[in-house]
């Protein structure tokens, strides 16, 4: 018989992120149904609840923001999981997003669309250091490419209008001096919401001059901002899941792990802030155009050459100088890509997701895949991409 536990959960309500956990520890509780939860609406900054005084327990999850809430929750004697990771002197178990694979994501994504020029928005060092982190993560793997990545701190929205409006022109004024076109990475989708509007202040176009990614798929943000911004969806629902996982191991004597949780993020959610390819050769983005419209058909290297009336020759050394890859190895890119987020997002069958992302037999896409990622798909599926 199941032993019935009490947690706390002490996570705001006030953004999507955070609620994307609450789904994930819900999940754990529907599954498993054998926790009482204490759990009220709250705000990322809000003081220490006061039913938390006495509150007698077994465990929290909580997103611990500064060291009054860490005071408060080590006080209780319950076993504890940070999902916040912002004080490194806490000693406490933690789970979050892997930010090194948010960053590597990111990157990717802005290869994929031809840039060769980059840039990363994020905070003042020391405000939160999972910006830190994304931003450091990005320059250090632009700097393994042998590229310059230029930087912008921008400070949080936490001043008068006038202030606000100063701090948009700096950012545009930053914005406008970069080489173009442009890859700009912001460390959340507040700053990429932010960065578009100093575009369309600057006058330049984005995306066709100024692609902009942010990180958190914050759809209420991604949707309002002009254009629709692309983000990394970090995946909050496993994040919480996987928090809750740890919580029950910890509650039952099991040993803390040593180092924090980390879980990669679930993809890139392109919208229409990212929808360009950074080149003037017409031939190649109509070649390109078609390989993601069609890569699912089973389409060969052939029909993008009878596509676009090229020879190979002719075609091949100049999509490569774009994307890195021949137009053979595009194709095979996003097919690969696509089974990846099947295998993620769904349950279907192997033999299904081969016939929906172009592959005659399984077995070919199988080998393929493990080729690809040193993976085979059912690995990959058990594992969550991670």
């Amino acid at each position: 018989m199941s032993v019935r536990r009490r947690v706390a959960l002490l996570i705001e309500t006030s953004r999507a992120y955070a609620r994307g956990l609450v789904r994930g520890v819900a999940q754990y509780v529907r599954e498993h149904g054998h926790w009482t939860i204490d759990f009220t609406p709250r705000g990322l900054s809000d003081p220490p609840p006061l039913w938390l005084r006495g509150w007698q327990g077994d465990g929290i999850l909580a997103r611990i923001n500064d060291h009054r809430m860490a005071e408060a929750v080590l006080k209780t004697g319950a076993s504890v999981v940070d999902l916040r990771r912002v004080l490194p002197d806490l000693d406490v178990p933690t789970v979050g997003p892997d930010d090194r694979a948010v960053a590597q994501l990111a990157w990717e994504h802005f290869l994929e669309h031809g840039f060769r020029h980059f840039a990363v928005c994020g905070m003042p060092r020391g405000l939160q250091p999972p910006m830190d982190r994304r931003q450091d993560y990005f320059q250090q793997i632009a700097h393994s490419y042998g590229v310059q990545c230029e930087t912008f701190c921008l400070r949080p929205r936490r001043q008068s209008s006038e202030a606000w409006d100063e701090e948009q022109e700096r950012l545009a004024e930053w914005v406008w001096g970069l080489a173009k076109p442009v890859a700009i990475y912001t460390c959340n989708d507040d700053y990429g919401m932010r960065v578009l509007d100093a575009c369309r202040r600057a006058d330049v176009l984005a995306p066709e001059s100024a692609a902009v990614l942010g990180v958190g798929n914050d759809e209420c943000l991604c949707h309002v901002s002009n254009p629709p911004l692309s983000s990394v969806d970090l995946d909050a629902e496993r994040i919480g899941y996987r928090a809750a996982q740890l919580l029950e191991h910890l509650m039952a004597g099991g040993a803390a792990p040593k180092r924090p949780v980390l879980i990669p993020p679930r993809g890139v959610v392109a919208r229409a802030s990212t929808d360009v390819l950074a080149t003037d050769d017409e031939d190649v983005v109509r070649a390109v155009r078609f390989i993601r419209e069609h890569a699912y058909e089973g389409i060969r290297a052939a029909d993008v050459l009878q596509h676009v009336a090229m020879s190979r020759a002719a075609l091949e050394p100049r999509i490569k100088a774009v994307l890195g890859r021949t137009v053979a190895q595009e194709i095979r890119h996003r097919q690969i890509e696509r089974v990846k987020e099947l295998l993620r997002e769904t349950d279907m069958p192997l033999k299904q997701i081969a016939l929906q992302t172009g592959f005659r037999y399984p077995e070919y896409m199988m080998r393929a895949f493990r080729q690809a990622t040193g993976m085979t798909p059912k690995q990959y599926r058990k594992t969550g991409g991670g």
